[in-house]
Formats: structure tokens, C-alpha cells, sequence
């Protein structure tokens, strides 16, 4: 187009912007940017939604909220937009504190809003605030649609008021595959093994197909009820027959599966045959069973683990005091001291585990 020579004006742009996001662009982003104010149409309220989207995928938060803050009008869709970019960000309060101004400010929010803001309380894990977007919604008479509703069963089941989300899953009139996947994890996820697979059951019933949350949530359903074979099936069934590749959550899991059950040979032959480089987690988690299920013997596959966890995270002070206890445990007094020693001298320090709760 500019090789023809052929203007372009504030309807080009927003496209621009949303091709950058959609490759997380930054350089490319900057470069339209400067572009804008070089041909005049920066103050264009569209071209400056689409920008803000474009820093926030590219979580650029301060400079979408510089380009936020200097806009003259903002429309419903400029604060979905600035409030999205911290969300991405994982700028969780900062986009609340967003959406006061906004209320402060006049402006109605939508169920687009109201969408953005229930993921950020899911990631908070923030129930009172949960609760009282939903409240909002209900006051304002919004819709709960398909959408709208997944977030509510997403953020109550992540909060953990698995009844509430059930509640909430059972009136909605439409589903997809995201409101099943977000019901079945929060299930499965809270210990409700056998209604996360009952779920499951009903969903391919009623002919969703499954996505890759969906066989998170049976795999993890599994691994609490200790269905070895079940899991393994429910596992090769998501690639022969729904073509989903596995991330490495799904191998965790089913690593978790097999750790679970004792039989740590196996599980430490599907790691080394993973298509993919194991993570530290991964090996954490058989390193930790190797503990529980193998305390007398420190010569087979809990020294590969241990070898190849230590490997990856060399400083991590957790993985080197987890070893260290095992030395001892075993009566290795001397290797236990060197590991200690050797933190003492690196300064490393394993940080005091916390947890909090919220009362209301």
C-alpha cells in the first residue's frame, strides 16, 4: 500500500495494531506508533483503543497506560481495553483500581468488563471480589451469557467455592467447551474426582468436544483417586483421538499419576521419553515421591532425578534442602553437610513457606 503511494488514514491503523497484537509485535507496534503521530491521527479514539490493546498484549503496561492516560475521550471500550492490558500483565489490582476510577468517572461497564475483571479475582484467588463484580452484574441486569458465565464458574472454582460454580454452571442455558472445562478442573482441582469424570462423562454426551483444559481436569482427577490406567487411557485418548498435542501440565500430571501410585521406574521412563525437555517441576515432583516411596534406596532412580533436578536448578534452595534432608534421613551425615555448607557459603536460603486466608 505504501509502495503504491496510496494515504492512509485513522481506519488504517486500528488493523495495524491488531495484527501486532496479535503476534505480540512490539517493534513493529512502536514503529505504527510513530507513524500516527507523523500523519496526524493519534487523537483518533479508535486508533488509540487498538493501540493500548497492542502495548498491553505486548504487556507494555506503562506505556499503554501513558497512551490512556493522554487520551480526550474515552469510550466504554477505552477501559476495557486499559483494564485487559493489566490483566495480561498480571497487573491484578492495578486493573481493579481501574475499574473504580471508571465507575468514579460515569461510565457503565459491560460484560466485557465484567469478564476481564472475574479472570483477575480467579488469578487473585479474591472471593469477597468475585463476589462483588457479581453482585454488579446482577444489580445492572446483565445477560449472563456463555461467556459471561465460564468466567463466573472459572473465578468461583478457583476460589474455591466449588458448590457456588456448580451453581452457576447448572442455570446456565448455553454452554461450550470452555464452560464444561472450567467446571470439570474446578472439580477436580478441589478433590471431587468422581463428579470431574462423571462431568466429563456428560460432556462428550452431549457432543462438546474436548480441549486440552478438559483433559487437564480428568487427568487431575485421576491422579487424586489414584486411577493409574484410567489416567494413561484418558492420556493417549486426547492424542489418537482428539489430536491434542500434550503441554507440559498434561505430562506433569500424568507424572504425578504414576508418583503417586509408587511406580517411579515407569514414571521416570515417560520423562525420558517425553517429546519435550522436562521442566524442573516435573522432576520436583518425582524427586518428591522418590522420598515417600523409596526412602532406603538412594542408588537408582531417585540419584538419576536427583542428579538431573540439580542440574537444571543448581541455586534453587528448595531442591538442595529437599536433598540434604534425604542424606540425613539415610544416615549420609557427610554429603548432607557439604550440600548445607555449600548453600551457607552461596548464601542461599530457603524461603519460609506462608499461606493467608481472607475472612469477611
Amino acid at each position: 500500500m505504501r509502495r503504491f503511494r496510496v494515504g492512509s488514514d485513522e481506519f488504517t491503523y486500528p488493523f495495524l495494531f491488531k495484527a501486532c497484537s496479535s503476534f505480540s509485535g512490539l517493534k513493529v507496534g512502536k514503529q505504527v506508533h510513530g507513524d500516527v503521530i507523523k500523519i496526524g491521527v493519534y487523537n483518533n479514539v479508535y486508533v488509540q483503543n487498538t493501540l493500548v490493546h497492542c502495548y498491553g498484549s505486548c504487556k507494555k503496561i506503562v506505556d499503554a497506560y501513558k497512551v490512556f492516560d493522554e487520551m480526550s475521550l474515552r469510550t466504554i471500550v477505552s477501559w476495557n481495553s486499559m483494564i485487559s492490558a493489566c490483566v495480561e500483565g498480571c497487573w491484578y489490582y492495578e486493573a481493579v483500581e481501574i475499574f473504580r476510577v471508571m465507575r468514579k468517572c460515569g461510565v457503565q461497564p459491560d460484560e466485557t468488563t465484567m469478564v476481564v475483571l472475574l479472570s483477575s479475582c480467579a488469578e487473585l484467588g479474591d472471593l469477597c471480589l468475585g463476589k462483588w463484580i457479581h453482585c454488579l452484574v446482577i444489580e445492572q441486569g446483565m445477560f449472563v451469557n456463555c461467556q459471561l458465565g465460564t468466567s463466573l464458574v472459572d473465578m468461583y472454582a478457583k476460589c474455591g467455592e466449588v458448590n457456588y460454580a456448580r451453581l452457576i454452571f447448572d442455570r446456565i442455558g448455553e454452554r461450550n467447551v470452555w464452560t464444561w472445562s472450567a467446571m470439570i478442573l474446578g472439580l477436580a482441582q478441589h478433590g471431587f474426582a468422581a463428579q470431574a469424570l462423571e462431568l466429563f462423562r456428560k460432556m462428550k454426551d452431549c457432543s462438546v468436544k474436548p480441549n486440552y483444559v478438559s483433559f487437564l481436569g480428568v487427568l487431575c482427577a485421576c491422579s487424586h483417586v489414584g486411577m493409574v490406567e484410567e489416567g494413561n487411557r484418558l492420556f493417549h485418548e486426547m492424542e489418537s483421538v482428539y489430536r491434542i498435542e500434550p503441554m507440559m501440565a498434561h505430562y506433569g500430571v500424568m507424572v504425578d499419576i504414576l508418583s503417586r501410585a509408587g511406580r517411579l521406574e515407569e514414571a521416570y521412563k515417560f520423562i525420558v521419553d517425553m517429546p519435550v525437555e522436562a521442566d524442573a517441576v516435573i522432576w520436583r515432583t518425582l524427586l518428591s515421591a522418590c522420598h515417600i516411596h523409596d526412602i532406603s534406596d538412594y542408588t537408582g532412580v531417585e540419584e538419576k532425578v536427583r542428579r538431573r533436578l540439580l542440574g537444571l536448578e543448581p541455586k534453587r534452595s528448595g531442591n538442595l534442602v529437599m536433598v540434604a534432608n534425604k542424606y540425613a534421613e539415610i544416615g549420609l551425615w557427610e554429603k548432607a553437610a557439604n550440600l548445607r555448607r555449600g548453600m551457607k557459603e552461596r548464601r542461599l536460603k530457603k524461603m519460609a513457606g506462608e499461606s493467608y486466608v481472607s475472612v469477611s
